[in-house]
């Protein structure tokens, strides 16, 4: 009597050109003796997925060799910036053109992160690029005290977009000041002090911002959060109540409920605990409630559908003015709506924004109505850079290039297919826990098991993460512990570039099951 064991290692350790691999065969005997003999056994290795062609050609790398790149980034840089150097191999990126980047070496890679949700109609877009050089040529920066057509031209077109009465508009430098600036204009409006946002949320990295922002990753020993309070998350898929139809998107939780149509009792839940908050943690006039339609660092968390409308209602019954953060949701990206509160049913009354607002270019807005912009008035607000000639016509210009290029439209369609197509790859995985979003905001919630959806660890994610690029594909992590890929590309990508990331995503997680 004898056990035959045999270690035939997976298709992901082949090389290229590998087809036949020698492996050894143990034949343990019932005495204790092992026989090991050598024996050639066939495997196929995979077919990598292959990246769609692009006609663009990117200009050689003459510059520092990537060592010595590195070595400056340690010690000259912020330590930070090492922090976040996510991948144990990093990415060193030359030259960008729309969807693709390419490294030092000429790699292309997909890019379906965006710079953070931030190149909306791509990188180097030709209509972006040539309004910026145009402006350069003319006028860069001066001061508002004077009068120039790129503030008032561009302010006009941006408020025309907005539902009203939100039609005043300041401009900043990024999503973190505009949020800070709303804080202060909702305590000065309303004569109250206390904010609540979301558990998970993230408003920024300023001062004022890291105290609305729900995030131990991003909080700091220091007295930043006086008079911010979290309420907690309507996260459907890993919160307490969560059930199968109750977000606003292509793709459900895998969860059950009974709820009849129209009526969600995992909202009516998540309400309750917003109005004992409201009836314990903070005074009876408040100054102001936020929230981003969809999470974005948070992992593209969606809430029920009426989640937003029902806050908004009991915010404003205690004093308090309703802001929509659109730093990663607006300018089409959810692809049914131009602006991710439309979504919702829901007219707030400040809205900010950043990030896509000008393709990479840094600008930030605050847009609110002309009764909560007087009671602003009473001071003087100045921002040296917000809405400089040079900001305003690359923000004009993207605004351009969404309308006449259809991105938009395009984020609904090929973000509709991604959805879809990633949700046959949920139900194929087990680690696979929810796929949700809309449009061009993403999120891949991964996990250990379907039945407790703990969250899948750092280690196992970096190595999904780390695969995908070696592929040739970017994307981003979110979520609380980091469980969540965020998939926010440009908004020009094609369905033949969501095919080979779904080719590339699938064989990560094959890769990596084989491993564990």
């Amino acid at each position: 009597m004898h056990k035959v064991c045999s270690r035939l290692h997976g298709p992901s350790v082949l090389g290229k050109t590998d087809s036949w691999k020698s492996v050894n065969v143990c034949v343990a005997f019932h005495k204790g003796g092992v026989l090991c003999q050598k024996s050639a056994v066939k495997h196929t290795p995979p077919v990598l997925p292959q990246i769609p062609p692009c006609d663009y050609k990117p200009e050689p790398y003459q510059g520092m060799s990537k060592d010595r790149l590195l070595e400056i980034r340690k010690h000259n840089c912020n330590p930070m910036t090492m922090k976040v150097t996510y991948y144990k191999k990093p990415v060193f990126i030359n030259q960008g053109y729309m969807q693709w980047l390419w490294d030092v070496d000429g790699r292309r890679y997909l890019d379906l992160f965006a710079g953070v949700a931030t190149v909306s109609v791509g990188h180097c877009n030709p209509k972006v690029t040539q309004a910026a050089e145009k402006q350069l040529r003319r006028l860069w920066h001066t001061t508002p005290i004077y009068v120039y057509p790129q503030m008032q031209e561009y302010a006009e077109k941006l408020a025309s977009l907005l539902p009203d009465p939100l039609k005043v508009v300041y401009f900043t430098n990024s999503g973190s000041e505009a949020n800070d600036l709303a804080v202060l204009m909702a305590r000065l409006h309303t004569g109250n002090f206390d904010v609540i946002t979301l558990r998970g949320s993230y408003h920024g990295g300023s001062p004022q911002a890291t105290g609305l922002t729900s995030n131990a990753d991003y909080k700091y020993p220091v007295p930043s959060s006086l008079g911010c309070h979290n309420t907690m998350c309507p996260d459907v898929f890993s919160g307490l109540w969560g059930g199968s139809h109750c977000r606003d998107s292509p793709v459900q939780t895998i969860r059950e409920c009974s709820c009849s149509p129209g009526h969600c009792q995992a909202n009516d839940m998540y309400i309750s605990q917003l109005k004992e908050m409201l009836a314990t943690t903070v005074p009876n006039r408040i100054a102001a409630f936020f929230a981003e339609p969809i999470q974005g660092v948070g992992g593209a968390v969606q809430f029920p559908k009426n989640y937003l409308k029902d806050s908004y209602q009991l915010v404003r019954e205690k004093g308090g003015i309703c802001i929509a953060d659109e730093v990663q949701t607006g300018f089409g990206r959810t692809g049914s709506h131009f602006w991710g509160f439309q979504g919702h049913n829901v007219i707030p009354d400040m809205v900010t924004m950043a990030k896509g607002i000008a393709n990479g270019f840094p600008v930030g807005a605050l847009v609110t109505t002309a009764e909560i912009a007087r009671s602003f008035a009473k001071g003087v607000h100045f921002n040296t850079f917000g809405g400089n000639p040079l900001a305003c016509a690359v923000a004009s210009s993207v605004l351009d290039t969404i309308k006449e290029d259809k991105m938009q439209e395009n984020s609904a369609d090929v973000g509709t297919y991604l959805l879809t197509e990633l949700a046959k790859l949920r139900d194929k995985h087990e680690i696979i826990g929810d796929v949700r979003g809309k449009g061009l905001q993403i999120g891949v919630e991964m996990v250990k098991d379907k039945v407790t959806r703990d969250p899948l660890p750092r280690e196992a994610m970096a190595e999904i993460f780390e695969d995908t690029k070696d592929m040739g594909a970017l994307i981003g992590k979110g979520g609380l512990y980091g469980q969540t890929f965020r998939i926010k590309p440009p908004m020009c990508i094609t369905k033949d570039d969501a095919d080979f990331f779904l080719a590339v995503f699938n064989q990560a997680v094959l890769n990596y099951m084989e491993r564990r």
